[in-house]
């Protein structure tokens, strides 16, 4: 199993102060919350939303979930936990993510290790329910520049495209010329794992070709993948729908609570508009814009009457997309789900929401941030302990730890004094031997004696040299280190792709090693010694 440490969040200087009450003290906010997250809330939240998820819904969601996995090989887990929807005691806990390439950045990984640990934490204590991981693919958003690209081996790569509307809908152009930038990237491993996981990631568009990645990855694990961007889904969700475009009610909920906010000294992650719905169709995904005459605008449609809209919604309710103020409402309508965990910037929004919940009278779920790790791999590891440092000294400043090492080894600076005292003594004894043969030999004595001081100092000269050289070289691993897993102002987590740390291109060995020892009841950040 691999080594693991754990460090304080706060003194890292990573987190922001409210990420630090997100995951520290959630009783801060309770005002904010449905309750602080703690495994007690999680039982009790599940006797909540069974009351108030009602059959039906179980009974839609369990046929879609079917119909997405068709042609789809399951795991016995998988199969399970997607037959366990059906019974009224099984519960989700959900994560999602943009549709990043590649997986995106490390911390994916994370959120979805981290559905999966917490679920097999609750399933241990055998309380009559069935908790089952969700991995929601955020396929309606479009800021296709934010997720076009990854980071492998410290190569950039990027898909560049020009099409429009919802990045899930994206054909799949010059997608071999894609996949054969990775498989390059592990050509000196032609028979690896990591190949056919490439061949894998393919698909009709750019959701089906990320849910194949995905549940490759994760499949033996159980986790559950949904496409939201669903007919029947949305159907569920068209009284909602209706009344944020009658009403605005996500506007005047969210407004409100941003005084709360004020007042426990919380910044609103994102500021809501008249109506948070978006019209989508593909290479589409216009605003809907409330008019002073009562219409409503939709770009590609003109303008629409109250009627002719709500018409719309109950004829196709897929063409309807939740920005990301009520998307967690979407989410928590259609899933029987008890806690949703993301990232920092995420639950910052999620507080945001509870008002909104309420005026629809919708469970409003728990919240937890997602566990965070710092990977060190093996060369690293060396460098740092040859270094003399240890794992907790990794987050001070670069320039403070240079001054520490200077410090520490100041032992090592060389001091010639005793030397130049005892050449000062044998060139003394040698002139008064040459002059005692021959007074006359003065100056062959003193071009002798200016011979072995040149010789001295060139010795003395290699010397400094050589030590400057070894002091240099430990500034320039101490600043290449902190820039290896910091980067220049970011995280290892918000940058590195996942694949950068499987050289040898296997990669479910490495999942199972990280799903081992990532913990999503620790609060710290978990630093993780990795083996080759």
């Amino acid at each position: 199993m691999l080594q693991t440490f754990t460090h304080n969040r706060k003194s890292t200087g990573l987190f922001s102060a409210t990420a630090y009450r997100l995951v520290y003290n959630q009783e801060s906010l309770k005002e904010l919350l449905q309750a602080p997250f703690d495994i007690a809330a999680v039982k009790n939240q599940a006797t909540i939303k069974k009351n108030t998820y009602l059959k039906e819904q179980r009974a839609i969601l369990h046929e879609v979930i079917n119909e997405q996995y068709t042609g789809y090989t399951l795991s016995t887990q998988t199969e399970q936990n997607i037959a366990a929807l059906k019974n009224e005691n099984t519960f989700t806990i959900t994560t999602g993510h943009q549709l990043n390439l590649f997986t995106g950045p490390l911390y994916v990984i994370y959120k979805i290790l981290h559905v999966i640990n917490l679920t097999e934490t609750l399933n241990s204590e055998k309380d009559g329910n069935t908790y089952v991981p969700v991995f929601w693919m955020a396929t309606e958003d479009h800021d296709f520049e934010e997720i076009n690209h990854t980071t492998i081996f410290g190569k950039k790569i990027s898909w560049e495209e020009k099409q429009n509307g919802p990045v899930g809908q994206y054909d799949l152009n010059q997608w071999n010329d894609l996949q054969s930038t990775l498989h390059d990237l592990f050509a000196k491993h032609p028979d690896a794992e990591i190949h056919s996981i490439i061949d894998r990631y393919d698909g009709a568009d750019f959701a089906e070709a990320t849910k194949q990645l995905v549940h490759y990855l994760f499949n033996e694990y159980g986790l559950i993948i949904i496409e939201p961007n669903d007919q029947k889904l949305k159907k569920l969700f068209t009284s909602y729908l209706k009344e944020e475009i009658a009403a605005k009610f996500v506007e005047k909920s969210v407004s409100e609570t941003f005084e709360v906010m004020e007042q426990l000294q919380i910044k609103p992650q994102a500021n809501p508009r008249p109506i948070n719905l978006f019209y989508i169709e593909k290479g589409v995904r216009d605003r809907i814009i409330p008019n002073a005459n009562g219409s409503l605008e939709i770009q590609a449609l003109g303008n629409l009457s109250l009627d002719q809209l709500n018409l719309l919604i109950e004829q196709s309710p897929e063409k309807f997309s939740p920005n990301v103020l009520m998307r967690p409402l979407y989410q928590e309508t259609i899933l029987p789900n008890l806690v949703y965990v993301g990232g920092a910037g995420e639950i910052n929004y999620w507080t945001q929401l509870k008002s909104s919940f309420e005026h629809v009278g919708q469970v409003f779920p728990l919240i937890q941030v997602r566990l965070s790790a710092l990977l060190i791999e093996p060369t690293i590891q060396k460098k740092w302990l040859k270094l003399g440092f240890n794992w907790n000294e990794l987050f001070k400043p670069t320039a403070e730890l240079q001054k520490e090492y200077i410090k520490k080894n100041n032992h090592e600076l060389l001091d010639f004094t005793s030397l130049e005292d005892l050449t000062e003594q044998l060139i003394a004894q040698l002139n008064q031997q040459i002059l005692s043969v021959d007074p006359q030999l003065t100056k062959f004595s003193e071009a002798e004696s200016s011979k072995l001081t040149k010789q001295i100092d060139s010795i003395k000269e290699k010397l400094v040299k050589h030590q400057k050289t070894h002091f240099e070289q430990a500034m320039k691993q101490i600043e290449d280190i902190h820039l290896k897993l910091f980067g220049t102002g970011s995280f290892q987590e918000r940058t590195d792709n996942f694949f950068s740390f499987c050289p040898t291109g296997e990669i479910h060995s490495k999942i199972e090693a990280l799903k081992n020892v990532l913990n999503p009841l620790e609060k710290d950040l978990q630093i993780v010694l990795l083996d080759t």
